[in-house]
């Protein structure tokens, strides 16, 4: 006849011990608690760092990162948005993030809340708008930083080549009316991608 639990030797023995060995838990909330260098814990937006390029929505699995790009602003802006209360904690907004400072995962572990706006984390950067058509090009700090990427060779790119002559001030800004007309000056300016193909061949 099998004994009860609370009468078999091994469960006893394990009651013993657990009764005079000490609390393997910690003492939290008395005391804060501070986890491993290595724990994941709510990704942090680093404003300085972010260039506003949207990489880290684009591989978020479950898409807590939202893009906003606000054209009728003044000036025009792009809004990120992280809605927490979705996010799955797998870093790969960190691990894909273009300039590497964008985004990080801190070691915040307890992030409870009750208001709908603790749990998320906005960051918003000046939008350029292109030249030639008025469409979204990119987040200004998105084109500064590629400019000081490439270095020399982004004079090779009219885009970035114009955008870095209007922050040193020699070349004059201004967003053209929108037409549908392109012609060859158009090519020596802030463009989209499609605009750029067809002043290529108005050339």
């Amino acid at each position: 006849m099998k004994l009860p639990a609370f009468m078999q030797p091994r469960i006893l023995k394990q009651a013993v011990q657990a009764t005079f060995s000490p609390a393997f838990t910690t003492r939290f909330p008395a005391e804060p608690f501070e986890p491993q260098e290595s724990f994941r814990g709510r990704p942090r937006f680093n404003a300085d760092g972010c260039v506003g390029c949207g990489a880290c929505a684009e591989v978020c699995p479950p898409k807590c990162i939202e893009v906003i790009d606000d054209a009728q602003a003044s000036p025009p802006r792009r809004i990120l948005v992280q809605h927490l209360d979705a996010c799955i904690v797998c870093g790969q907004c960190e691990r894909y993030c273009p300039t590497q400072d964008g985004i990080h995962m801190s070691r915040e572990w307890d992030f409870a809340g009750f208001a709908p706006e603790d749990f998320e984390e906005r960051v918003e950067k000046e939008l350029v708008m292109c030249e030639v058509c008025g469409e979204v090009l990119a987040p200004a700090d998105q084109l500064r930083w590629l400019a000081e990427r490439l270095g020399p060779m982004s004079f090779a790119n009219p885009t970035l080549s114009m955008f870095a002559g209007q922050r040193l001030g020699y070349v004059e800004q201004g967003v053209q009316n929108p037409s549908e007309t392109v012609l060859r000056a158009d090519r020596m300016a802030i463009q989209c991608p499609k605009c750029k193909r067809k002043t290529a061949r108005a050339a």
